[in-house]
């Protein structure tokens, strides 16, 4: 077994500097951090004895709600969902960043004030991130993670290839000639799902339907770029239906059917996805798939209490449906009857004023 001093001679440090890195305690950079952690990692080496900033006395009431980025709509409603969870349970929240790089230290910044668990909203660990949290016996629960993470973590997630199906359904009843699917790039697999369900739906209708394909970097601006010369190709088919993999992008599709002369709920038919804050208030009000982002920010906080509580943490995935919202940006009135569009066949979508 390796020692304390072999684990600072291997990683160049001093020993009390590789003691504070395993502890997660002191002033060093990220890099020299990682790099003690993968080297003691790598040597095998215990830190049974080393307090780990857990406290004594047991864990902190507290949970980490990590994100790459915060106050934008889809961050906002995942916070509040959390925050409104944590409090039912009476634990609190930490707000806490994620740098995309491979030296972030976020998940030793976690273990030093003992959280009682970690929600991972729209990231997947790298396997160093994993190991400290595991080490630390802190619970881990995903959600909407862009990839798939196999079967060793729990993650909280949506119906995206059936709110997709969904949309695509609406589109067809609504009388689409010909349809435009704004996918985005980098590929995710929330993004994969709905693209996926929204062309197995119309194929499973009209085998020969026209499909034009598009990619945007998943913004707005992006999407209006995109958009553009497939609905300039289609214009001859109108009503053209295009469905866009988050809201944003929709009011992307907005801009570009304007520079074109089209009207959307007329010559263009849109739907987004995520039903975040902002979407009713377009001029037509956008037609979306709203995925409950709250309920599943508090879904994955239920499951870390249920584990703090001493439920086996067995991985699973826990999947929580979304719902067609029909608005004017597919032609509905801004008063009527519900639509007849469909989620699945138990399911009718709900019904907002334009």
């Amino acid at each position: 077994m390796s020692s304390l001093a072999q684990i600072a001679a291997e990683s160049g440090v001093s020993v009390s500097t590789a003691s504070r890195a395993l502890r997660g305690k002191g002033e060093m950079t990220p890099q020299t951090r990682a790099r003690v952690l993968a080297v003691a990692q790598q040597y095998g080496y215990s830190t049974t004895g080393v307090r780990r900033g857990r406290p004594r006395t047991g864990t902190s009431r507290l949970f980490d709600l990590v994100l790459g980025r915060f106050h934008d709509p889809y961050a906002d409603e995942v916070t509040a969902g959390a925050h409104l969870a944590a409090a039912r349970h009476r634990f609190d929240l930490v707000l806490t960043a994620e740098r995309d790089t491979p030296d972030d230290d976020w998940p030793l910044r976690i273990r030093a004030r003992g959280s009682a668990g970690v929600v991972l909203g729209l990231i997947l660990p790298t396997a160093a991130q994993l190991a400290v949290l595991r080490d630390a016996g802190i619970p881990l629960v995903l959600m909407d993670p862009r990839a798939e993470a196999g079967t060793s973590l729990t993650s909280v997630r949506t119906t995206d290839r059936a709110g997709a199906a969904a949309a695509a359904e609406h589109l067809l009843e609504a009388g689409a000639k010909q349809f435009v699917v704004v996918d985005a790039a980098p590929s995710y697999r929330f993004g994969r799902a709905r693209v996926e369900g929204f062309e197995a739906a119309v194929r499973s209708r009209h085998p020969t339907a026209v499909i034009h394909r598009v990619r945007a970097d998943w913004s707005s601006p992006g999407a209006w770029r995109a958009s553009l010369p497939a609905l300039r190709e289609a214009a001859a088919s109108a009503p053209i239906g295009v469905f866009a993999i988050s809201d944003e992008m929709a009011i992307g599709v907005y801009r570009a059917a304007a520079d074109l002369g089209m009207r959307v709920g007329q010559d263009v038919l849109v739907v987004g996805f995520d039903d975040v804050r902002g979407a009713k208030w377009v001029q037509p009000a956008l037609t979306t798939v709203r995925q409950p982002i709250r309920d599943m920010a508090g879904a994955a906080i239920d499951e870390l209490v249920a584990i703090a509580g001493g439920a086996d943490p067995q991985p699973r995935i826990v999947e929580l449906p979304t719902t067609l919202v029909v608005r004017g940006s597919t032609g509905a009135p801004a008063a009527s009857p519900e639509a007849v569009s469909r989620e699945s066949p138990r399911d009718r979508p709900r019904r907002e004023n334009a």
